[in-house]
């Protein structure tokens, strides 16, 4: 889970913004903005996300006070979900949250301050659903989060598998190799932290 500041109309201010990712997949399971940091806040957002996703093994996190609050720790721990924090002072602790938040800041859409909460809120809205449904992601095989989300990616692989041996055999000699490429390869697993006793054991999804 990340958390980040975008700027308000006053210059000086933010609203707080709070994102979950899905780590796996890169889907984005929920994201909520507030004038403000706030426990019961972060954890109302992770109860809600919770409960249409789903309860992950494992929350990773920052060390925002609302991340590091004993009333998001009460909630993790009645879940039975065990928790994990960036280290201190280390700030690629996060590296999918802070790979996110750089593709938000950098996208030609971002403005340079926002002029309300409504205004922000509509923002983040609109610009995660662009995310999980259109952006086509290295790391995962370029699939959306989405299509690896809930679970399309696997028959888009064998279509893709299809179209260019296709190609191949009608114009072999454009191609080099008989190998896809591997950038449409999608990871089998992703970690932050992994557990010491998760290392012999089938491969456990971090959200």
């Amino acid at each position: 889970m990340g958390h980040h500041q975008t700027a308000r109309p006053i210059k000086g201010k933010y609203f707080d913004c709070f994102v979950m990712i899905d780590i796996y997949s890169r889907y984005i399971v929920g994201v909520k903005v507030h004038p403000a940091e706030s426990a019961v806040l972060a954890a109302e957002m992770m109860r809600e996300t919770f409960s249409i996703h789903g309860t992950p093994q494992v929350v990773h996190a920052d060390r925002g006070t609302s991340m590091t609050s004993k009333t998001v720790a009460a909630l993790l721990s009645d879940l039975e979900v065990t928790k994990s924090h960036s280290r201190p002072r280390v700030s690629n602790d996060n590296p999918y949250s802070e790979s996110w938040f750089k593709t938000l800041k950098f996208a030609p859409v971002f403005p340079e301050r926002f002029g309300s909460l409504g205004d922000t809120r509509r923002f983040m809205n609109t610009f995660v659903e662009g995310y999980n449904h259109n952006h086509r992601h290295t790391g995962i095989g370029l699939n959306t989060p989405a299509d690896v989300h809930y679970g399309l990616a696997a028959g888009k692989a064998a279509e893709r598998a299809a179209t260019l041996a296709a190609a191949r055999a009608r114009h072999p000699e454009r191609f080099s190799t008989s190998c896809d490429p591997k950038i449409l390869a999608a990871p089998d697993a992703a970690w932050i932290n992994k557990p010491a006793e998760a290392q012999e054991d089938e491969p456990k999804l971090a959200a």
